[in-house]
């Protein structure tokens, strides 16, 4: 039996999609039953647990082979992280009284960053669970090329993507998440000792005029990539809604600055096989 978290997002998705063709079992372990009915007519058992209730949590882990963490994002943290600590808590205290056989936790790229950022909550959750006495691997993916979602609509509209990374024509790891929930599906039935790290990466690396160069295809307009000078983004951030925009701005800093990278530029990182075109014509057929 194999317990997976964020089931309903889109790397949780891929990963349940391959162990189903695996012919594996599955525990759907979500906070809304009702959002899991696709994964229970599919023959997978759910369970109901908030990431921050470690007592559902451990009880949804029980009896599993292995369990898929998939931490909640909170893209506008308050200072110190409270909220990711507080599942990071539930979660350690959970897979501690549960003992799977094995774990395998999404993390992310910049975990091992030297400043602290947005993806400092990864940090946070990579220590943690390398205290517990069982296996686990930290699967880091770099950015997700589906972020790019959020420039459709400038690109078709207006023939433009706004970029908050820059230069324009600087390549940076990104991945879909389709691939991630594959790697991490192969992870997951592996058997190893203590804690690893896997880095993944798409087949190539993309850069902001990359991005604006596959929606131009993709659209079959002219379209091109502006850099949002950084002095404008708090103010960008807080009229979005952001009251605790440092964080991001920090992350962001980090993959133009390159302190946000793969170890050894990603010589050794493993490359997935779905491209920036096949995503992002995946993207704008919506």
């Amino acid at each position: 039996m194999y317990a997976i978290t964020g089931i309903t997002g889109k790397v949780g998705g891929a990963l349940a999609e391959e162990l189903l063709a695996a012919g594996k079992a599955i525990r759907a372990v979500v906070r809304d039953r009702s959002k899991a009915a696709i994964w229970a007519v599919r023959g997978c058992e759910i369970a109901v647990a908030n990431m921050e209730d470690a007592g559902a949590l451990a009880s949804a882990f029980a009896g599993t082979e292995a369990v898929f963490i998939l931490p909640p994002s909170e893209f506008d943290p308050k200072p110190g992280y409270p909220e990711a600590r507080r599942v990071i808590d539930a979660v350690a205290a959970a897979l501690a009284a549960s003992r799977p056989t094995r774990v395998v936790c999404l993390s992310t790229i910049g975990a091992d960053a030297p400043h602290d950022n947005l993806l400092t909550q990864r940090t946070l959750i990579e220590a943690a669970l390398s205290a517990l006495s069982m296996p686990v691997t930290f699967l880091r993916p770099g950015w997700f090329i589906e972020n790019a979602q959020w420039d459709l609509v400038a690109a078709r509209d207006e023939g433009v993507i706004h970029s908050l990374l820059f230069p324009l024509d600087k390549r940076f790891p990104m991945v879909a998440t389709r691939d991630v929930g594959r790697q991490a599906a192969r992870l997951i039935q592996e058997e190893w000792s203590g804690i690893r790290i896997v880095e993944l990466e798409g087949p190539t690396r993309v850069s902001p005029n990359d991005l604006a160069a596959a929606f131009s295809r993709a659209l079959g307009r002219d379209v091109h990539a502006e850099a949002i000078a950084r002095e404008q983004w708090e103010a960008l951030f807080r009229a979005q809604g952001s009251a605790n925009p440092e964080a991001r701005i920090r992350m962001l800093d980090g993959f133009n600055e390159g302190w946000i990278e793969f170890a050894d530029a990603g010589a050794h990182a493993l490359k997935g096989s779905i491209g920036l075109q096949q995503t992002i014509d995946e993207i704008a057929r919506g």
